[in-house]
């Protein structure tokens, strides 16, 4: 029986690792729970699974992997906020199972340095189905890498026409329900060039070997190039349970996780190259990880300070990876990588976006 941390407990992520685990309790034990401030929600949680330990916050929440015994720590909390609990739980020695994606694409080589060899196991979906595709070969014989994206509810849309699209249908996802930041750099393509970043973090891969293909069916999750010509793909129906629960008990995997496809149907898959016009972000995110250091620190605090305003019609749409952009092109980074040179970096690139959005 594995002992589970779940952090962002009454998030997405968070109650689909529970409705995994409610349906295998044979397998886990829930040691742990974390939320941020809800915390009538933790204390159900806590019921339920006679779970003793809890917290409220990021720094209670890195507390709490530190003191509770436990095999694997799902980190589901959004945001940069999460790079505490990351680093604790490969300190403390526990399977990482990362779903909070910002907290390595922030930390970079804090983080890579601090995890041993396969203690980090991805949850994103797209790094799960790289993982799992990585097994069907050697790394040497690894061409390239190739995350899908479903292309956001703005798929086919040339620039000129995003210049007046509301904050409404930047959050009408075609395929994923999520939260409203997720959602945004979705359609903005930013979560895809965080993605990148974390792929590059993850699996050691050039970023002139890694590529993004807009699969709108969001049914391949992404796929691996080997050498030889061969491209091994991972394909299931969308549902986040299953990277999920491979997150939880990698590499092994979990009866009735998720749903197969139905092979007696007819059905087709599409791919398209990405408009780099339409959508920059991603081609930024591979300058921002080539440089490293805090670059990419300061292209994630840009962004979600550019989506609140945009939320709040302070900014078109357009102008999210603009700002974005302008922020990283004024940053001047430090010398040394340490936690407290990326918390400046970060306060910095929000003072400077808020600066540049006020501007005009």
């Amino acid at each position: 029986m594995r002992r589970v941390v779940i952090l962002g407990s009454t998030g997405s992520i968070g109650m689909q690792a529970l409705s995994v685990i409610r349906a295998d309790p044979a397998r886990f034990e829930v040691v742990g729970l974390a939320a941020g401030t809800n915390a009538d929600a933790v204390a159900a949680q806590a019921a339920e699974f006679g779970v003793e330990h809890t917290a409220l916050g990021a720094a209670e929440a890195e507390q709490l992997v530190r003191d509770v015994e436990a095999d694997v720590v799902l980190n589901g909390i959004t945001g940069s906020v999460g790079l505490g609990p990351t680093l604790a739980a490969l300190q403390a020695g526990r399977t990482l199972a990362l779903a909070n994606k910002e907290s390595l694409i922030v930390g970079g080589e804090l983080v890579t340095q601090a995890a041993a060899p396969e203690q980090m196991v991805p949850v994103d979906s797209e790094h799960s189905a790289i993982a799992q595709a990585l097994r069907a070969g050697a790394k040497a014989e690894v061409r390239r890498l190739v995350l899908t994206a479903s292309g956001g509810p703005f798929r086919g849309r040339d620039a000129a026409s995003l210049a007046d699209v509301t904050p409404a249908e930047a959050l009408a996802h075609p395929t994923w329900k999520m939260g409203r930041v997720v959602t945004t750099n979705s359609a903005t393509l930013v979560n895809k060039g965080l993605e990148v970043i974390e792929a590059h973090l993850l699996f050691d891969v050039p970023y002139d070997r890694i590529e993004v293909v807009v699969h709108p069916q969001s049914v391949v999750h992404s796929m691996v190039e080997f050498a030889d010509g061969s491209t091994i793909a991972q394909a299931s129906p969308p549902d986040m349970r299953l990277p999920i629960s491979l997150g939880l008990d990698w590499p092994h995997r979990i009866a009735g996780a998720g749903h197969p496809l139905d092979w007696t149907r007819a059905t087709a898959w599409t791919f398209e190259p990405l408009d780099e016009e339409a959508f920059p972000a991603v081609a930024l995110a591979k300058r921002v990880g080539q440089a490293g250091g805090t670059y990419p620190a300061v292209y994630n605090a840009a962004n979600e300070q550019a989506v609140d305003a945009f939320h709040a019609g302070r900014l078109p749409f357009p102008g999210i990876v603009d700002t974005i952009a302008r922020v990283v092109d004024a940053h001047e980074a430090p010398a040394e990588l340490s936690l407290q040179t990326l918390a400046e970096a970060e306060q910095w690139a929000r003072v400077e976006a808020d600066r540049l959005i006020s501007a005009g």
